[in-house]
């Protein structure tokens, strides 16, 4: 080692070599040999004592010894070499020390660093199989860092659960989890994030699974935990579960049972008291309920516990009414005891009370039962079964029914049926429908009310009220008086306000407060008043404001008010007339009324007197017509139908045999004038007929005439005219078509002109038609011809005076037969149609009315 040594102190110093050599020797004899040997001592020394404990130490202190030995025997080395030689050898030896020391950190790092490898080897595959545990189904980790941070996610739940698979929607436990199980959970994880608080807790899911929440805080950070437990642990957090709703409903029925006013106990299997409530301890006189099971306070006495552990069974529980004493007084109460394959619970209910009230109500029904027995009203009374409970003699009276059969409290549905066999119920369309009805009062909390109309013409108000506790009571009250007085005075009333609205006098009652109480519609139409205007209670000054318009002078409702409010005791009539600013003239009159009432009527004269004026004038136009009518009828009289009736006469008269014979060609001319004047006659009769008619001074004579001998008539009279045009009648009439009152001579002049008419146009060889018809006011007269017809340019003339058409016709007249008709048919308030087509005949309608507003004799107007 020390040859080493050297050889390294010749590396780092080649000088060294030079031992020995001529250079070596020159230095080895300076005079300053002694200091540089004196000095590399001292640094031999230092080094050595820096180099101590270790191996160079020894090396150094050799070499010093030996470089000693070197110098002092043969002083070759000068002491500046000794001391360079000695500084390179220890920088040598630090260099080493250096080295090996790296060496053997470098060993030791690298062990290290495989120590670390193998450690992150073995931390890796423990993550990995944590992860494959994590990402297990059947959980699921949330970790919050800490601070608002978002939630990190790990493994899944199963789908079975209910629980989102989007990381979103799973912290929404109220979605998915019951509405406590959420609460709880949501308040938890707060605690847990907030104050590091950890939990464990089971919770339920909508779909009734069972999970394992688990809160932990670790590293700074909150874990939860939901664990989806396996069958065995899932029963078992059910169960946990299931206890705990058990004891709270236990918690909950003491509470409640503590909270009621009576007495409730619990006994375990050797009949020992194990609980009860507040009222037992209270009705056994112990301060509380601990110490009244402690010193064994019995509620009921002996003779009665051995009573109910006889008679109560687990099938059969005991009920019944015991006797015992409670803060010194014998009370009455309803015990009822279950028993249990463990013992037996019962409860005690104080009916003292509810009895005095039932022996109170049997008084107060026995002294009903008496007052209503003597009411001239009928009742019945039904119990909950809806049987006969009590009835009067009024209720017997009426239906007539034995006393054995209402002794035997027929059923409800019974004695309807009874009362409808016997018909003394009204009938129904429907029986089943309406007993139904009226037995639903046993079902409905509200009073019903009907009446019944009884076959005896009884009206009855049936009243059936139901009973709290089940029942009914019926009462029968007799409306018959009642409901005709009703009728008749409501008859009454809308028969006088039907009559007052219907009249043409305008009518206003006032009462004495001055108010309007009614008023009809011509009231408010002559004074130009609206029906708001003279509403009921509207006062006499609101009616003289909106009547002002229309008359406002001191004579008026001016006046009217003064007579309605003054305080005189007689209230005297008045009558007048005034004229409106419109031109009205009204006759009034106030007439007192009964009851302090007045009653102000209004007549409408201006029509009177107007129809006064007008009649006036047309009295004396009719008495200057008629004037003019007389002298023109005495003179057409005397001026055309003497000469006529003359010509007529002579003309028969040479026809007679007694005259002498006739030759041929004066026959004929006899034949002619004869036609000729009878012709004239009709023209002259007809314009006197329509001359009457215009003047208005026709009278028609109405009489009762029997249609079938009229129509018999009429065609004995065209018999001659049918004959001589060659054509045949034909009346249609349904048998019994009654009378008619007309006037016969002017309605046979109609029929006669129509067939007379038909007659001259009709088609030699063929058949005129006549019907007649009636409805129920109407008589209808219809001639028909096969004539040419009418054309329709001149169809809306047919009806003109002196329109005539010979075209087609046999004979020409003088056109004044339809128009006669018509005017005829209108006198009688009838009218004319005429129904005609070119070619196809003609057809006239005559309506006349059968009896309406006629009397025997009425001049035309």
């Amino acid at each position: 080692m020390s040859v080493k040594i050297t050889s390294l102190f010749k590396q780092a110093d080649p000088s060294c070599d030079g031992v020995g050599s001529p250079g070596s020797q020159s230095v080895s004899g300076d005079p300053d040999d002694g200091a540089a040997a004196g000095g590399f001592n001292r640094l031999a020394r230092f080094g050595s004592a820096i180099l101590s404990g270790t191996a160079l130490s020894g090396l150094a202190t050799a070499a010093l010894a030996q470089q000693s030995a070197t110098a002092e025997a043969t002083r070759l080395f000068s002491s500046t070499e000794v001391v360079v030689s000695s500084v390179v050898l220890g920088a040598l030896g630090a260099a080493l020390l250096s080295a090996v020391w790296l060496v053997r950190q470098r060993g030791n790092m690298e062990a290290e660093t495989q120590e670390m490898r193998s450690a992150l080897s073995d931390a890796q595959q423990r993550i990995s199989k944590y992860e494959a545990l994590i990402a297990d189904k059947n959980r699921r980790i949330v970790i919050w860092e800490g601070g608002a941070s978002k939630p990190e996610f790990l493994g899944q739940l199963p789908a079975e659960t209910g629980a989102p698979q989007q990381d979103r929607d799973f912290l929404a436990f109220g979605r998915w989890l019951r509405s406590l199980s959420a609460g709880e959970l949501e308040k938890s994880i707060e605690l847990l994030r907030s104050e590091a608080r950890t939990f464990d807790m089971i919770v339920e899911t909508n779909r009734d699974e069972i999970l394992e929440v688990q809160g932990r805080v670790s590293g700074g950070k909150a874990f939860v935990r939901f664990i989806a437990l396996n069958n065995l642990r899932a029963e078992l957090a059910e169960l946990k579960i299931e206890r705990e709703r058990l004891a709270g409903s236990i918690s909950l029925f003491h509470s409640l049972l503590d909270a009621i006013e009576q007495p409730v106990w619990r006994r375990d299997h050797q009949g020992k008291l194990s609980w009860v409530n507040h009222a037992y301890g209270d009705a056994v006189e112990a301060p509380t309920p601990d110490q009244a099971i402690e010193e064994g306070r019995e509620f009921l006495g002996t003779i009665a516990r051995e009573k109910i552990k006889a008679a109560a069974t687990p099938a059969s529980p005991f009920h019944d009414r015991i006797s015992t004493v409670v803060h010194g007084n014998r009370t009455m109460f309803d015990v009822v005891d279950v028993v249990v394959p463990g013992g037996s619970a019962g409860m005690a209910i104080d009916v003292s009370e509810a009895e005095a009230v039932r022996e109170e109500l049997k008084r107060t029904l026995r002294s009903h039962a008496e007052t209503l027995d003597h009411l001239a009203t009928p009742v019945a009374i039904f119990d909950g079964d809806r049987r006969l409970q009590f009835y009067n003699q009024a209720f017997a009276q009426l239906w007539g029914l034995s006393l054995p059969f209402l002794d035997s409290r027929p059923d409800n549905s019974e004695l309807l049926d009874k009362l409808r066999s016997e018909g003394k119920l009204p009938e129904q369309l429907n029986w089943r429908s309406w007993k139904e009805t009226a037995l639903s009062v046993y079902r409905s909390p509200d009073t019903q009310t009907d009446l019944w109309h009884l076959p005896n013409g009884q009206t009855l108000r049936v009243i059936a009220t139901a009973h709290p506790q089940g029942g009914a009571t019926w009462v029968f009250e007799n409306l018959t008086e009642q409901v005709s007085l009703e009728t008749r005075y409501n008859t009454l009333v809308k028969v006088q306000g039907e009559t007052i609205d219907h009249l043409s006098e305008g009518v206003a009652v006032f009462g004495p407060d001055g108010r309007i109480r009614l008023s009809n519609p011509a009231f408010r139409a002559l004074w130009g008043i609206t029906a708001d205007e003279a509403k009921p209670n509207t006062h006499i000054k609101a009616i003289e404001a909106a009547c002002a318009p229309s008359y406002d002078k001191p004579d008026g409702w001016r006046r009217f008010g003064q007579m309605l409010t003054n305080f005189d005791d007689e209230r005297p009539s008045l009558q007048g007339t005034f004229e409106l600013y419109s031109g009205l003239v009204l006759d009034y009159a106030v007439t007192p009324l009964p009851n302090a009432q007045t009653m102000f009527t209004f007549v409408d004269m201006t029509a009177s007197a107007r129809a006064e004026r007008a009649l006036k004038e047309k009295n004396e136009a009719l008495r200057k017509a008629d004037e003019i009518k007389n002298d023109f009828v005495q003179h057409v009289s005397y001026e055309l139908r003497s000469p006529l009736t003359n010509i007529i006469g002579f003309t028969d008269l040479l026809k007679t045999p007694g005259i002498g014979p006739l030759n041929e060609r004066q026959s004929e001319y006899i034949d002619h004038i004869s036609t000729s004047s009878s012709v004239l006659l009709t023209i002259v009769n007809d314009i006197l007929d329509l001359a009457t008619v215009d003047a208005g001074i026709m009278q028609l004579h109405y009489s009762e005439l029997a249609i079938d001998d009229l129509l018999d008539d009429v065609a004995m009279q065209i018999a001659d005219r049918l004959h001589e045009n060659g054509v045949t009648l034909a009346i249609t009439a349904p048998a019994g078509l009654g009378t008619i009152v007309a006037d016969q001579q002017r309605l046979k002049q109609i029929l006669i002109k129509l067939l007379t008419n038909a007659t001259n146009f009709a088609p030699e060889g063929s058949a005129i038609t006549l019907n007649c018809w009636r409805t129920p006011n109407d008589v209808f007269f219809s001639v028909t011809d096969r004539g040419p017809g009418i054309p329709e340019e001149i169809l809306k003339n047919v009806f003109n005076r002196f329109s005539s058409s010979a075209k087609g016709g046999k004979r020409s007249g003088a056109g004044l037969g339809l128009s006669i008709v018509e005017s005829f048919v209108n006198l009688h308030h009838g009218d004319v149609t005429i129904d005609s087509q070119p070619g196809q005949g003609t057809t006239v309608t005559c309506r006349v009315p059968s009896a309406a507003g006629k009397t025997h004799s009425v001049a035309a107007e």
